[in-house]
């Protein structure tokens, strides 16, 4: 244990379960309901409303061998090509065999997905993919569709929810092994105030950490909680510096912050063209798959062609799909252009990479184990291998498919037994509280420094900037408590405050591993070191956060992980 933790009042009110699971999108709630289905007291937590979370923001589909001629060992073919060498094999073999039954299990859920004329699930193609394996709902809306199915179920199955709940850390026992969480309910929740859910298996689900930047697809939640809370906890996390950044986000202009509309890579899909403001198709010739290479490179496509012209954005043409196509197949889209004025029938699209998935996370074995006893992780937050150093599309609904059944499994097969959690205060000394107003100074160093391009110098001063704000909260605390304790400049407890809090912290370690790791591979692209170093950078970086609140970080000694527990 590091003995850090958020500066919070002691849990006013508590309640006790088998399981909590933190995150309510398709890796939590399928978690949940194979949890409690398994007849195990089940508690799901989430930070606003139970349809909230990033998952409904999947705009193109979910991946998976599917189709006919196709097989799970070219869906792992590309997966592997995805990840640029850092892919977990075992991993990805478990997503693309497990993958089709677990689609299969969710459409029993009461998910709907689109079908041909002949019955049959619509199959499309995304970046990466070979083969046309992309099922998608509401032409662009799949995410939508398969949070309202898991919604819907865990609610006819009565499951004890708690919303608008920000959780804040890791309770555990006298031996260190875990005993629930802690968490402040937002006024419009079931409870007042800090609280904990006491159980002896904590499944965090809590999405992506996409808030760190300006500007993401990810939503205004996307705070990294997760990813903090584990660090806090001791936890290792490992990958975080490949961050996936969206080739094709609606451009707002330069300034624009916060989540950005996606233009989802089903449009390139069904045939949209990358140009520039000369109409040049600039990704011919760059890749044997044009518009649907991988997401790195298409990304690096644009940025590139960004430079060559001084251009703030690209163009998206599809002008040629015509208006009925833009109506069925993309209507969520076509609405989001419309009410920027932009309408894609008759002009092309402005774009430009933004912030969008995390590859990296909490590491977990192949059962969502983390390195913490009783704390398992899954979706967007968890690091399983699979995503290597660069997710493949659409394969990230499938990944909390089929690793949250996995998760439940386990806590089903070992039940552990309840324990006592030991008190707050001998969890050690809280962390000093960033003030709310740090977030745009650490987006915009992030943005600046540890964005689609980086450098060992543009690292540095990152670096720098997020080391002086973490100085000037413990500064500032310190003056707070001290002589006289006039707490002018306390920073007062609060959402906004545990937010930063773990937005620095989040982005401290992103931007250890991305100083690290001195070549270019993936998403993490190095302008200083261009190549892709394979005798020495076929290495996962994980990092752990030491007592005295500095990351450290370890590189393995193989492209493999190594296990979770020393006596696996």
């Amino acid at each position: 244990m590091t003995g850090i933790r958020l500066t919070a009042p002691a849990p006013g009110w508590a309640i006790d379960a088998d399981v909590v699971v933190v995150g309510s999108g398709v890796a939590g709630l399928t978690a949940a309901l194979r949890c409690a289905a398994a007849g195990l007291d089940t508690v799901v937590v989430t930070k606003a409303r139970l349809d909230d979370g990033s998952t409904r923001w999947a705009q193109g589909g979910i991946a998976a061998a599917l189709g006919e001629g196709d097989t799970p060992e070219q869906h792992l073919d590309d997966t592997l090509v995805a990840g640029a060498g850092l892919c977990d094999e075992e991993a990805v073999r478990t997503l693309v065999t497990e993958g089709p039954d677990a689609v299969r299990r969710l459409i029993d859920t009461g998910a709907h997905f689109d079908t041909t004329d002949g019955g049959d699930i619509a199959l499309t193609r995304e970046g990466g993919h070979h083969r046309r394996r992309i099922a998608h709902a509401g032409g662009d809306a799949t995410g939508a569709e398969i949070s309202r199915a898991l919604v819907a179920a865990v609610r006819e199955a009565a499951l004890h929810t708690i919303e608008n709940a920000l959780v804040l850390d890791l309770l555990t026992d006298a031996e260190g092994r875990t005993a629930g969480v802690s968490l402040h309910v937002m006024g419009e929740g079931q409870h007042d105030g800090v609280g904990a859910v006491r159980a002896p298996s904590v499944v965090l689900a809590t999405g992506g950490m996409g808030q760190v930047f300006s500007a993401t697809t990810n939503p205004s939640v996307s705070t990294g909680d997760g990813v903090a809370l584990a660090l806090r906890a001791g936890a290792e996390v490992s990958d975080l510096e490949f961050v996936q950044f969206h080739p094709t986000v609606l451009f707002l202009g330069a300034d624009s912050e916060g989540q950005q509309p996606l233009v989802s890579e089903a449009v390139r899909g069904e045939g949209a063209h990358l140009v520039d403001a000369d109409g040049v198709r600039f990704m011919t010739g760059q890749h044997e798959l044009a518009e649907l290479a991988p997401r790195d490179i298409v990304a690096k496509g644009i940025t590139r062609r960004m430079r060559e012209k001084g251009a703030e954005h690209m163009y998206l043409d599809a002008r040629h799909f015509g208006a009925a196509m833009w109506e069925q197949r993309f209507p969520t889209i076509l609405a989001a252009c419309r009410s920027h004025g932009i309408d894609p029938v008759t002009e092309p699209v402005p774009v430009a990479p933004a912030a969008h998935y995390a590859s990296g996370g909490v590491r977990t074995d192949l059962r969502g184990r983390t390195t913490v006893p009783g704390l398992y992780a899954c979706g967007e937050v968890a690091c399983t291998g699979v995503h290597g150093a660069n997710r493949l599309a659409s394969n990230s609904l499938l990944e909390g498919l089929v690793f949250a059944e996995r998760i439940a499994a386990d806590i089903a097969e070992t039940r552990p037994p309840r324990t006592e959690p030991a008190a707050v205060a001998d969890a050690g000394e809280p962390v000093a509280l960033p003030a709310p107003e740090a977030r745009t100074a650490i987006q915009r160093a992030m943005t600046r420094g540890a964005g689609v391009l980086r450098s060992a110098e543009s690292l540095a001063a990152a670096a720098a900037e997020l080391e002086a704000l973490h100085r000037e909260a413990a500064a500032d605390a310190e003056e707070a408590g001290g002589a006289g304790g006039s707490g002018a400049k306390a920073v007062v407890p609060g959402v906004d405050a545990w937010e930063v809090a773990n937005l620095l912290l989040v982005s401290r370690v992103l931007v250890a591993a991305a100083r690290d790791r001195e070549e270019t591979r993936g998403c993490h692209w190095r302008e200083d070191r261009p190549d892709r170093d394979d005798v020495h950078g076929r290495r996962h970086l994980v990092v752990r956060i030491a007592p005295d609140r500095t990351p450290v970080v370890h590189r393995t000694e193989t492209a493999a992980f190594p296990p979770v527990r020393p006596s696996d």
